[in-house]
């Protein structure tokens, strides 16, 4: 797994997100139980989410700055944290997640691959991935988006690595349409604090949206697979 290297400000304004974290974990929540595993942790805002929903929790980051910020704020949690990629470890899992991180890995075929080895039987491998490569921008590139996804690309990696898709559906309808207003309009990603603050807002109406789109659009993508 490459280290990903992150912008400060960019997990600083979508950690703050808390309505989107929220949102997230609601989609995931049926899945987690047993020992859970976060690749790419970065400065914790997803698991700050659902450290009480379990307690085997293992975090691991690349990236040693941010392990170093994960060790103090996570320092009176029972949770492990490790420096290292998910390769290196011995230990297998019942859920695995990858959070916006798949995107920042150039070989994601093989890091499925990677993950699929690591997790017990019946156990659930989740991925949240920026959607629709049409709206790839120069702030991807400028954070370390090596793509975005749509549901093809999972059902790919299903084949390719004998995984059932579980759930697989595109979220935040609101987001898609700030993509889709910046496309039309090549709006610059400045003042993104502001930006992010809005749509985190707008986040409950995106919820309801969702639903009545049968999630047929959204900003990111979620997958789930099972392993059989």
């Amino acid at each position: 797994m490459k280290q990903i290297q992150y912008d400060g400000f960019e997990l600083e304004h979508f950690d703050a997100a808390s309505n989107f974290r929220k949102y997230q974990i609601s989609l995931i929540k049926n899945y987690l139980n047993g020992s859970l595993l976060e690749v790419g942790a970065g400065k914790g805002g997803l698991a700050s989410n659902y450290i009480n929903l379990l307690n085997d929790i293992t975090l691991i980051e690349p990236d040693k700055k941010l392990y170093n910020f994960l060790k103090k704020k996570f320092k009176k949690k029972r949770i492990f944290i490790q420096n290292k990629s998910i390769k290196k470890l011995k230990k297998k899992y019942d859920v695995i997640i990858y959070f916006d991180v798949l995107e920042h890995i150039k070989k994601d075929f093989q890091e499925i691959e990677i993950a699929s080895k690591k997790m017990k039987k019946d156990g659930y491998l989740i991925f949240s991935v920026p959607a629709f490569q049409t709206f790839y921008s120069d702030f991807d590139k400028s954070v370390g988006h090596y793509k975005r996804y749509n549901k093809n690309d999972f059902l790919k990696f299903s084949k390719k690595n004998n995984l059932q898709i579980k759930k697989l559906v595109y979220y935040d309808s609101i987001g898609f349409l700030f993509l889709l207003l910046n496309k039309i309009f090549s709006l610059k990603h400045s003042n993104l604090k502001s930006k992010v603050f809005l749509w985190n807002l707008l986040i409950p109406i995106s919820r309801i949206l969702d639903i009545l789109l049968f999630n047929s659009i959204g900003k990111s993508l979620l997958c789930v697979f099972e392993k059989k």
